[in-house]
Formats: C-alpha cells, structure tokens, sequence
C-alpha cells in the first residue's frame, strides 16, 4: 500500500520530472547526453541476457570495475550492461572499461520508467552498488523475475535514522532483494534493522583493485620529463580545496621551490573556474587537456581530463585526496595506498570512515586538520622521503591483507543464469 502511494505520487510529479531534466540539460550540457535513457528509452537488448551493474557516480564505477572484469571472466556468455546517474561515472565507464561493456544511463524511480528499462535491457540479473534504494524500481524487478543484489552495501548511522523513517515503504523493497553484501558486520545490522533479511558481510570492494603493474608503468613514463621536480598530486578536489591547494603551495615552494601540483578536481566541468583562480593567484598552469609538456615554470597542472587520477598518483611523490578539507564526505584513498604512496587526507571522510580508520591504525596515512597541519605533513615527507616510503608501504600492506570481498560477494551469485 505504501509503495503504491509512493508509485502513485512520483506519477504525479513526472511532468516536473520531465520539467527538471530538460532544464538542467540547458543549463548544463553534459546532461543533454542521452537525457532520454533516464525515462527507461535506452537501445533494445538483443541476444544473451546482460549482466546490469548499477554505480550511481565516479567512485562506485571505480570499485565496480574488478567486478565487471570477474562477471566477464564467470559469465562469458553474458554481455556487460553498466549504468551510471552522473555524466562524470559515464565518463569513467568509457575510460577504464571502453568497448568491453555498454553504458546507459540508469532510470528515474518512474513507475514507467524503470518498467520500461527492464524490459529493453532483458537483465539476467541486477547488482546495485552501494546505496541505491529505489522502492519502484526493485518492485519492478521482482515482477520480471529479475534477480537484484546490492553490492558493497553500507549504510551510516546518519544514513540509517533518515531510512528509518521510511521503513514502511524501505523494509519491503530491500526484503525483495536476492543478497546484500554489506562492507562490515555494522553495514549488515544496519540493514537489518530497516528490515532486510538476506544480508552477509562481505568486506569492502574498495580493497580489490586490480593489478597496478601497468599504472605503475604509466606513471612512470607521465613523470620522467618532469625530472627532479618533486610532485604533489591532489585528487578529486571540490570547492574551497583548491584555495587550500594554492596555500599550501606557497608555503611548500618556499622549501621547494620546484615543486610541482598536480590539481585535479572532482568535477571536470569545474576546471575553467579553477583555472582562472589559479591565474587570478598569479601561478602559471598548464592543462592537461592541451596536451603540452609541463615547463619548468609551470607551478601547476590542472587535470581537465577523467579517468587518469591513478596514472597521476603513480607518478606522485605525495597524494593528498579531496573532498575531506570541505564537508564532501572524502574520496577513496586506496587508490594512492595500493599503489605505496603516502597518502593525506581531511578531517571530512564520513564517506571512507572505515578505510581511513584502517589507514591511520597501521601508519599508513596521516590525517590533516586543516591546511596548515597539511603543509607539515608534506613538507616532513618531501624532506624525508624514506619516512613517506615506509607509509607508502603500509598502505601497500593494508590493501593487500583486506583483499578477498570479490571473491565473498560473488559467491552470492547464482552458477548459472538464463539466457
């Protein structure tokens, strides 16, 4: 009764919904891209039943990927169906996964919309990453006999009282689902108390990065004409950290005068801003879209571009990561760890709480209260590097022993799938 009130209602405000999308597509045109797909119009399925994989944004595309390639290895028979909500996860799809799978973007919570998705893509089966609860669509699923999973499933306490709100109409979509494989014992209890009754903890999909021998080589041959310049890489950055980033900058250069920063932020679409607030700063930087080598007089490099950050951490002496100066909740610093770099972060990393935890009980990463006890931290691992090394290889080490939440989660999965 409660989820048709909620179908019923969501009908209502399709008009705005339509309203909504096409504004936005003007006012932002990277979201005119396929606007369409989101009402469930995406190309028709033919031949063997796609594998559909759900990441709703960049970093639930990059933990999904090692699942992508194992689902390829399981199911040869089975096409890849991946779908993303933000065009910057499309955007990730095409660059780490290209040709190997095919992309859509994933419906509204439309009655219509999620039905007609469904039945255009025919899935064998669905796995949604994270913290995706969309009542119409699991319901929509269900009917189709459309086994659903959620994959590396977490829920913060912050998360669970707004949930619990809605347990009436949340309880019977997640009791629909076939398994959640949660990132701890704390995530399955938390599900379980909105109502959900198929939950393991399986660990967190974020520790099983592929292999990083080919990264390792691309940073290397990125940062040989860069010579001796010491580099700072500062991943997926957000409003107000690059004001940081330029601070900071200052301060270090003073010690190391040919420090290099690599600044790239969250948004590509971001970077114009960025870039005229480095210019307006009086830095000279180079993007990395342009295609140019770094000159020796360029303070910074600006990377307009997606899909490149772990090249650029390879390539680091040191990595800071975004989102946790400001309230965004922080990014996945496991990136920069599974590839030995020391690694720093903000006091906001809500988002990773148990991986930064993890990180700063083994000493592998340090983290800053502010831009200040940031530019200390850098300016002891620029100074001593074998001090960085030793955190470089302890976040190496924490990545390695917490590796095996693939394997768990896709013992879930059914043998064999129809066709």
């Amino acid at each position: 009764m409660i989820r048709r009130l909620y179908a019923g209602l969501l009908c209502l405000l399709s008009p705005l919904v339509l309203g909504f999308t096409l504004w936005r597509a003007w006012r932002r045109p990277v979201y005119r891209q396929r606007w369409w797909q989101r009402f469930g119009w995406i190309p028709l399925s033919r031949g063997p039943a796609p594998l559909w994989v759900h990441a709703v944004s960049v970093g639930e595309a990059i933990a999904a990927i090692p699942l992508v390639h194992a689902l390829q290895e399981r199911y040869p028979g089975h096409p890849i169906l991946m779908s993303t909500t933000t065009p910057t996860g499309a955007a990730v799809v095409r660059a780490r996964l290209g040709e190997g799978v095919t992309h859509a973007y994933a419906p509204y919570d439309l009655p219509a919309a999620v039905g007609r998705f469904l039945r255009r893509s025919r899935p064998a089966l669905g796995i949604i990453m994270e913290t995706e609860i969309w009542p119409n669509l699991y319901h929509a699923a269900a009917r189709h006999a459309i086994p659903l999973y959620l994959f590396n499933a977490r829920l913060s306490p912050r998360s669970q009282r707004g949930y619990q709100r809605f347990h009436r109409l949340l309880g019977p979509a997640l009791q629909s689902l076939h398994a959640i494989a949660a990132q701890s014992e704390a995530d399955a209890a938390a599900f379980r108390a909105l109502g959900a009754m198929r939950v393991w903890a399986t660990g967190n999909l974020k520790y099983d990065l592929p292999e990083q021998d080919a990264v390792r080589a691309a940073g290397a041959a990125l940062r040989q004409p860069w010579g001796y310049r010491p580099v700072w890489v500062f991943g997926s950055t957000h409003a107000g950290e690059e004001e940081l980033a330029v601070a900071v900058l200052r301060t270090l250069r003073q010690r190391f005068p040919h420090l290099l920063l690599v600044l790239a932020p969250r948004h590509p679409e971001r970077c114009a801003s960025v870039a005229a607030l480095l210019e307006a700063q009086g830095l000279h930087a180079q993007r990395r879209s342009a295609g140019q080598p770094v000159r020796p007089e360029q303070e910074v490099l600006l990377v307009d571009t997606l899909g490149e950050l772990p090249t650029f951490y390879a390539a680091a002496d040191v990595v800071s990561v975004g989102g946790s100066f400001v309230p965004k909740g922080g990014h996945n610093p496991l990136e920069a760890a599974a590839l030995a770099k020391p690694v720093s972060f903000g006091p906001h990393m809500e988002n990773f709480r148990d991986i930064a935890s993890t990180l700063l009980a083994a000493g592998a990463a340090v983290q800053a209260a502010d831009g200040n006890a940031l530019a200390v931290t850098l300016a002891h691992w620029l100074t001593d590097p074998a001090a960085a090394r030793e955190i470089g290889r302890h976040g190496l080490r924490v990545v390695q022993a917490q590796r095996g939440a693939l394997a768990r989660s896709l013992a879930l999965l059914p043998e064999r799938l129809r066709t």
